[in-house]
């Protein structure tokens, strides 16, 4: 398993991850960007003062998790202020999630595998992430959106406190994604204190 975040020099956070961490992560931050998708982005070529107040979606999404990442800023008592905030809030916050787990991909592909195979041969297949200040908080970002989505997916509540969940026979086909849930959770905890003055 990962080590935690350990401070740098600059502001920023080094993290030594093995291949299959990597991977697990390269392919959770992916599947988030696709979740995420594009959203509604302005025609290519139009007046940048019009791209820069694009009106964005005024509805909820259906799908809970991203209901989840974008939630009413109101609530149901106040459908027509949710809307209306919604309308020009949800772009933007749609890109920032973009960037966030975009900046996790790019550091995860420029580090790359170990140096040699022969130090794979010896287990020392940990790669050291050295995170900028900005980067650091790009990854913040994305752990807290991931965690956020497999929860919702998982259906975590505040109200799960025999744990039920985290005591799931490892035939269970929910085990893979509470052990990554887990996973991300200590990731950010780490990342969080690390990044704390």
């Amino acid at each position: 398993m990962a080590g935690p975040f350990e401070a740098i020099s600059g502001g920023g956070a080094a993290i030594g991850l093995d291949e299959v961490e990597m991977s697990i992560l390269r392919s959770l931050v992916v599947q988030l960007l696709e979740l995420v998708g594009p959203g509604q982005a302005p025609v290519e070529g139009e007046d940048p003062l019009a791209e820069l107040f694009a009106e964005g979606p005024s509805e909820p999404p259906a799908d809970p998790a991203l209901a989840r990442l974008f939630p009413d800023a109101y609530g149901e008592k106040e459908p027509d202020f949710s809307s209306e905030f919604r309308r020009f809030t949800e772009n933007d916050l749609r890109a920032r999630k973009r960037e966030d787990a975009l900046a996790v991909v790019r550091a995860l592909d420029e580090a790359g595998a170990p140096a040699d195979d022969a130090a794979v041969g010896r287990g020392e297949s940990v790669v050291v992430l050295k995170l900028s200040a900005e980067d650091s908080r790009h990854w913040l970002g994305a752990l807290n959106d991931l965690r956020l989505t497999i929860g919702t997916r998982l259906e975590v509540t505040d109200e799960d406190e025999d744990g039920q969940l985290y005591r799931l026979p490892d035939d269970d086909p929910r085990k893979p994604m509470v052990m990554a849930y887990l996973w991300l959770g200590a990731l950010q905890e780490s990342l969080v204190e690390t990044l704390m003055p």
